[in-house]
């Protein structure tokens, strides 16, 4: 086994077991309030980058290496766009704002390639049969994915100030793009978010009691608001069964579910209705998009309810409707 990487000879130089060079990107991103997500996929990426060339400190590595590497993702590993574009990111914070390289332009680099894909949605019908497979907080949430257009981590990350169950509106914070958004709330859930709100803050006391009770806030939120984290309109709506240290710096926490609870649940539920179709939690939000554009909801209404940055991302959905390609009616039923 090659020794780890350090971050000036490359000879071995740990900090708590961990590689210096990979704590500098690790602190760094943290700085900058990075989300644990991106955090995570970053130094993937990084520690995949030094592995691929030999164990080589970055620094004695150039422009070309990361072309390499990246052409590599896509001709030998045959990854997605987003995927390389996402090693892409990792190496250029590494460089630029951890080592303070400049990478040169890489014109050379063989880009994945980037295939368009329609998204699967289902009918009224079929939504309808796959939420009565689901009950309790899976069928809640599934149900708010497809009512609200929420994705997956939007509705796990919901905390309880952001449901205004009088207005009928969800705010979504930071969602992707770092964005905030409001969306519509569901009259039909509006008593069954009660209950999950009891239950939340049942759970927060008997937490308070424990002497826990702290949630994690976003970037300096902990600082500026100390009394916050305890408060319940901060808890997570859909909190975790049980608390776990928190990666960031230790602390017993109650953290929000697991997504992949509900990644299960839907995907159990669309093979108990009998869907051959791959359905996913993501694949409600496909279908509200598009059963809104069905109903007559203006384009640009769904574009802000969906917080898409472009208007053609939205326009997908018009490829999708329920009236056969591009919207004609086959001669055949004519």
């Amino acid at each position: 086994m090659r020794p780890p990487i350090s971050d000036d000879d490359g000879r071995a130089e740990n900090v708590a077991g961990r590689p210096r060079l990979l704590e500098a990107v690790r602190s760094r991103l943290r700085l900058k309030h990075y989300s644990l997500r991106t955090e995570q996929a970053y130094l993937y990426w990084i520690r995949r980058y030094i592995q691929a060339n030999g164990r080589r400190h970055p620094r004695e590595l150039d422009g070309v290496a990361v072309e390499r590497f990246l052409s590599r993702l896509a001709t030998r590993d045959n990854v997605a766009p987003s995927t390389q574009n996402q090693a892409l990111a990792a190496l250029l914070f590494l460089y630029r704002e951890v080592l303070g390289l400049q990478l040169p332009w890489m014109e050379d680099v063989v880009r994945a390639k980037r295939t368009r894909r329609l998204p699967v949605v289902l009918s009224k019908g079929e939504v309808a049969v796959v939420l009565r497979h689901l009950a309790g907080r899976d069928w809640l949430m599934a149900s708010l994915l497809y009512g609200s257009g929420l994705r997956l981590m939007e509705c796990v990350r919901l905390r309880i100030k952001d449901v205004d169950l009088q207005r009928n509106e969800i705010t979504v914070r930071e969602g992707k793009g770092a964005k905030d958004r409001r969306t519509v709330l569901p009259a039909s859930l509006r008593e069954a978010l009660r209950l999950q709100i009891e239950t939340a803050r049942v759970q927060h006391a008997r937490d308070l009691d424990a002497g826990f009770g702290e949630v994690w806030l976003p970037h300096a939120l902990a600082k500026k608001y100390p009394n916050a984290a305890k408060q319940l309109a901060w808890q997570y709506l859909f909190p975790a069964t049980r608390r776990s240290k928190d990666p960031r710096d230790g602390r017993e926490r109650r953290h929000h579910i697991d997504e992949k609870q509900l990644q299960r649940a839907v995907s159990s539920a669309a093979k108990g209705a009998g869907i051959d179709q791959p359905v996913t939690p993501h694949t409600f939000r496909h279908s509200f998009a598009t059963h809104l554009l069905e109903s007559g909801a203006d384009i640009r209404t769904i574009q802000e309810l969906l917080g898409h940055k472009d208007i053609a991302t939205t326009q997908i959905y018009t490829h999708v409707l329920n009236r056969g390609a591009g919207g004609v009616l086959s001669p055949l039923d004519r």
